[in-house]
């Protein structure tokens, strides 16, 4: 009989998450938070809008992520959101908010599809002009930017002016890991 246990890996392939450390800048790979999209349905807007605040989260305007407890959200489109919070706590991310959104709005199940890494360290200025054309120093915690890196589509969520989380799809992850770094080597 064969044995189909599985065996969970980070989204670079890896047990545990990856981090490296280029001069300055560290790109870290986060594996702890869960994700799901948050579509409003056609006229309930107002119905998703309350139903975040029973979570804790105000849900942003465009271009910007927010902060809550225990939910955090950014705007990925009109009338529509990534919901994130604790994969300790919202393993099946779906399944807790449904009870808060109700019928206001499509969830889905975002987690695995997704490799987010955090990259920190002073001047990243520097470091992502050599990425996409997003000039940070225009830019201010709180932002999140829909950007293109190595042609691969990516969020920029500016979290403080010395650490940014880069989202994209988790299929891309080796390819997008190679680029931060790379990058990272070259202007460092």
């Amino acid at each position: 009989m064969p044995d189909h246990s599985l065996k969970s890996v980070t989204p670079l392939g890896h047990d545990m998450p990856e981090s490296v450390t280029v001069g300055p800048i560290t790109i870290a790979e986060v594996t702890d938070i869960a994700m799901a999209s948050v579509a409003a349905r056609q006229g309930r807007i107002a119905d998703v809008a309350d139903a975040a605040q029973k979570i804790g989260v105000t849900l942003p305007e465009a271009g910007r992520h927010a902060a809550g407890t225990p939910c955090s959200a950014f705007w990925t489109g009109p009338e529509m959101w990534m919901v994130e919070a604790p994969f300790a706590t919202h393993e099946d991310i779906v399944a807790a908010l449904k009870p808060v959104f109700g019928d206001a709005a499509s969830l889905t199940e975002q987690t695995d599809a997704w490799v987010r890494l955090r990259v920190s360290g002073a001047d990243l200025p520097r470091l992502f002009e050599r990425l996409c054309n997003v000039d940070l120093a225009r830019s201010s915690a709180g932002d999140a930017i829909r950007t293109m890196i190595e042609h691969l589509g990516a969020f920029l969520l500016i979290r403080r002016p010395d650490e940014i989380d880069v989202i994209s799809a988790r299929s891309s992850a080796a390819s997008l890991h190679h680029a931060l770094a790379a990058a990272a080597k070259s202007a460092f």
